[in-house]
């Protein structure tokens, strides 16, 4: 039997470990494109051009109480204020032998957040540039 445990998922942004992770799923990687793409000619020939890009969309939700939400929103105004706030970010889970890094990516405002009777989630998506570290594994006993 294997045993996940989701305080062992470390995320790294400028070498600051981010938490306060919201209840269900908190980290989402999607690659900006696919790793090939395929033409298929008038006579059935097929062939598959390979892509180079290896950049990724990151989003992470934290809960609304979350201090990681003042580090990230200022990192996101000094982005903005100098144009060179490009700062490293790694997923690293250490249930297994998955890890991703991003020696460049920058973090965009929430695009939405509102307030109600309860606490609400804090979105952010991190936009990335190639990935230099991409170890896909699993859970190891």
């Amino acid at each position: 039997m294997l045993t996940y445990d989701p305080e062992k998922v470390i995320v790294t942004f400028g070498g600051v470990p981010l938490g306060g992770w919201a209840e269900g799923s908190f980290i989402d990687v999607a690659a900006a494109s696919k790793a090939f793409t395929r033409k298929t000619g008038a006579d059935g020939e097929v062939v598959r051009s390979k892509s180079s890009n290896g950049c990724h969309d990151v989003t992470i939700t934290l809960q609304a109480s979350s201090l990681s939400n003042y580090y990230l929103s200022t990192m996101n105004i000094a982005d903005r204020a100098t144009g060179r706030n490009l700062l490293p970010l790694s997923i690293t889970d250490l249930n297994g032998t998955t890890l991703k890094f991003w020696p460049q990516a920058w973090v965009e405002v929430p695009d939405s957040w509102g307030y109600g009777a309860e606490a609400s989630d804090r979105a952010w998506v991190f936009h990335t540039g190639q990935i230099a570290a991409d170890v896909n594994g699993g859970i190891i006993a």
